[in-house]
């Protein structure tokens, strides 16, 4: 209700962090794609050619190309990073508006993970086009692309939200979730494919006397379950299981309902919060 009553507040703002982020520069929004082609040319040369991650060719598509399953996986993950590092800050970014007028505060950190999703959707677009250059017939697991793309945009406003409000009261929460991406990057597959971590936990065996394998704690990774799905629609041009859908909208709908009770909760306090 919060949401759909101050939508043309959130719009405006969505808009304003829009226009300001690349505002007097020469490219313009052309940097967005800047910092992905500059990780995937880093990556490529580490993970290809250095340390020889082989990802098996694309199933049933047959691209055998590092580059675009590397950014099939990293796009993603960029856009989640991005929205959880700037909708920590949003509620104390925006101090003295909070302090001085009543509004939704609900929609800042919603403003900010929509201006950030506005500017991954071009960098998505170049990865489309990439994609069907190569021969993908990707135009066949659209529908699937944008349910999973909703999916993630909710899975992140719902962090944002609990990492807004935690934010509010403890100021060290936006440098411990810097660190915290750093690691959550390494222990999700954007750089090298599951199937590793499956051959490892092979190896291991069950862990401490019982059933559960490596493979299975990694599995509760959420972010394991996103690449996986997103890398299966853009990278293998395949339609996902219905439980990697299902288990993809358990995590969005759980961290949004999360946030949004969150936010009931201690909404009327952050002024004297702040």
């Amino acid at each position: 209700k919060d949401v759909l009553g101050s939508r043309e507040l959130m719009i405006n703002l969505a808009v304003r962090e829009i226009k300001g982020k690349y505002k007097k520069t020469i490219l313009g929004q052309l940097w967005s794609l800047a910092n992905p082609l500059a990780l995937m040319l880093v990556y490529t040369f580490v993970f290809a050619f250095v340390f020889r991650v082989t990802p098996g060719p694309g199933n049933p598509s047959g691209l055998h190309s590092f580059p675009l399953w590397l950014l099939a996986g990293l796009l993603p993950w960029l856009f989640f990073a991005r929205a959880l590092s700037t909708g920590v800050q949003s509620l104390v970014a925006n101090e003295s508006l909070i302090q001085k007028v009543y509004f939704a505060r609900v929609v800042l950190p919603i403003s900010d993970v929509v201006a950030i999703g506005y500017n991954w959707l071009f960098e998505m677009l170049v990865l489309l086009a990439a994609l069907f250059i190569a021969g993908a017939q990707i135009w066949t697991t659209l529908p699937y692309l944008i349910v999973i793309i909703v999916l993630l945009f909710l899975f992140a406003v719902g962090l944002s939200l609990i990492l807004s409000i935690v934010n509010v009261y403890f100021r060290d929460t936006e440098h411990l979730i810097a660190i915290a991406l750093q690691l959550w990057m390494y222990l999700s597959p954007v750089v090298y494919p599951i199937s590793l971590v499956q051959s490892q936990s092979e190896k291991i065996g069950p862990l401490f006397n019982t059933n559960v394998t490596l493979l299975d704690l990694y599995s509760l990774n959420p972010m394991a379950q996103f690449m996986t799905v997103f890398r299966t629609v853009l990278y293998d041009v395949t339609s996902p299981s219905l439980l990697s859908l299902l288990v993809c909208a358990i995590w969005s709908f759980a961290a949004l309902s999360i946030g949004v009770f969150v936010y009931s909760k201690k909404d009327k306090n952050l002024a004297e919060a702040l």
